[in-house]
């Protein structure tokens, strides 16, 4: 079997043959910006509830309806199970948002079975309305730009603590915590008052 090296292409005819590039790409070379009042929910079937075949497309839940997406670092941790979850359990403006008809989730980049056993930790008799999403590959998260590495607490990436609220599928409000974990600006009291 012969070997032929390489060449560079020197004719005219061959350099024609080989596509050029054009203006028009389809990628960016800059970084997406973190999501933002008036985007729109992401058209995703990514996130599981209860079980990993339960998936759950967030921009058809909100299309025509309000509510809020509260993202949190990690099921079962510190401040997401002793105060960031449970402030919107017990708020009196989140029976509201449900008693209107309006939507509740908390997601975060677990898999379905984790988050479903949290849910029966935080929400034992499930009467508040909340429901817990799992994202387990992250997309959901990664397409909001809100996920951050932290290998040595959470063993990867995980999403930042946020609270989005959400009005016929486009972002009214974005809470996101500026150092992703803290309870700053993503409380509800201070996104619902």
């Amino acid at each position: 079997m012969a070997f032929h090296a390489l060449r560079p292409l020197t004719t005219t005819a061959a350099r024609a043959s080989v596509p050029a590039f054009t203006a028009s790409r389809s990628f960016h070379a800059s970084r997406r910006a973190l999501v933002k009042v008036g985007d729109t929910l992401p058209n995703l079937e990514c996130l599981c509830e209860a079980s990993p075949g339960n998936k759950v497309n967030l921009l058809d839940e909100f299309k025509s309806t309000k509510g809020l997406v509260i993202g949190v670092p990690a099921a079962f941790s510190g401040a997401c199970s002793q105060q960031h979850v449970p402030g919107y359990i017990k708020h009196p403006k989140t029976k509201e948002i449900l008693g209107m008809g309006g939507k509740v989730v908390v997601v975060s980049v677990n898999d379905a079975f984790v988050m479903n056993a949290w849910h029966e930790q935080m929400d034992p008799v499930k009467d508040s309305g909340i429901r817990f999403l799992g994202d387990p590959t992250g997309e959901f998260t990664r397409t909001l730009d809100l996920g951050f590495d932290a290998p040595a607490i959470f063993g990867g990436m995980r999403g930042k603590r946020y609270a989005l609220v959400i009005e016929d599928g486009k972002v009214k409000e974005a809470h996101v915590e500026p150092d992703n974990t803290g309870t700053n600006v993503s409380l509800a009291e201070k996104v619902l008052g």
